[in-house]
């Protein structure tokens, strides 16, 4: 067993990975593995709280499998939620474990659930859109993660597994469950191009969001027509929402020299907001030719990643299933005994 503290950490098998997302989430991911025993799942259960397709969950899942892949994840990290059914039964055993009343008191239900209804013909919303934060928890206590990497707006869900953990542990008389912590990083918050005043993202539309793989082309018009300000506000103290937004991406891609020589243009009034935005289009350059030139690597190899990303699954599935086998012990379940 490793001495390493354990993350665990998970996305949605929602598409196409955005520079919103890299430097979000995945760009720590990465970085955490040197570090910790990290487990990181795709969690296609969850992706079906709203309307989907299923052929485009099968297919996104594997898309980002591979994208993540790409970007430097590490295949024996990563595990496909529904290859370890573990998590849905403990879903259930936490139901139990969890009130109707703090649910209700879950914020994002009310807007998830505004969005399902404008996605579905007949106003359906899913029982399973209330539930998914038990279903979060079961996520993060089956590995009895020590971290756990989230941004501020997703605080409130740690604190419901910690309150579940320990309802289960005081109910059955044993701390079995560790109560994981939260591990904030710094990650720049990276906003629309097009308008700076909303997050990237791709449900927006294409022009709101840039690819971890965006083709040259693309990215040099996308960035050369990003929206900055109409040039009043240089030198002042006071920077628009679209200036700041370069500037965080150029920072955030690493090319901290061209960000000091743009900032200091900027303060003494000198910048010129087309070189500004080459700065920035070379900046996310050096990142997508990378990630490009990865992709085609991993593409070439899927089959052979398919089976480690299986095998990988199968292995942290050990865990889940230890987990599993304790806590049915512990509640006065019946386990089965091959």
């Amino acid at each position: 067993m490793s001495d390493k503290k354990r993350v665990l950490s998970a996305i949605q098998p929602t598409g196409e990975i955005h520079f919103g997302n890299y430097f979000g989430a995945v760009q720590n991911w990465v970085r955490l593995q040197e570090e910790y025993d990290c487990i990181y799942g795709v969690v296609d259960y969850h992706a079906m709280t709203m309307p989907y397709s299923p052929k485009k969950l099968r297919e996104n899942t594997w898309g980002l499998i591979l994208n993540l892949v790409a970007l430097g994840v590490k295949p024996e990290n990563l595990f496909i939620q529904s290859l370890v059914p573990q998590h849905a039964e403990l879903n259930w055993i936490f139901n139990c474990f969890c009130s109707y009343g703090r649910l209700q008191l879950m914020t994002q239900f009310k807007d998830k659930s505004q969005q399902a209804k404008e996605k579905s013909e007949d106003n359906f919303i899913s029982a399973g859109l209330f539930d998914y934060p038990v279903l979060q928890a079961a996520d993060i206590l089956i590995y009895k993660a020590d971290f756990v990497p989230v941004g501020k707006d997703q605080d409130q869900h740690l604190e419901l597994t910690r309150m579940i953990a320990n309802r289960f542990n005081n109910q059955v008389g044993k701390e079995y469950f560790v109560l994981p912590e939260t591990m904030h990083s710094e990650a720049p918050k990276i906003r629309s191009l097009a308008d700076p005043m909303r997050k990237m993202s791709k449900s927006a539309g294409e022009k709101h969001y840039v690819s971890v793989f965006e083709e040259e082309k693309r990215l040099r018009k996308k960035v050369m027509s990003a929206v900055t300000d109409s040039g009043d506000l240089i030198g002042t103290d006071e920077m628009s929402e679209g200036v700041d937004n370069l500037f965080t991406i150029i920072k955030a891609c690493g090319h901290t020299e061209a960000y000091d020589q743009c900032m200091a243009a900027y303060k003494d009034g000198s910048i010129r907001y087309g070189d500004f935005k080459t700065a920035a289009f070379e900046a996310l350059h050096s990142l997508t030719s990378k990630f490009i030139e990865n992709k085609a690597e991993v593409m070439a190899n899927k089959k052979e990643i398919k089976n480690q990303i299986k095998q990988s699954s199968a292995e942290i599935r050990k865990i889940a299933q230890q987990t599993i086998k304790d806590v049915k012990e512990l509640a006065g379940l019946m386990n089965v005994r091959f």
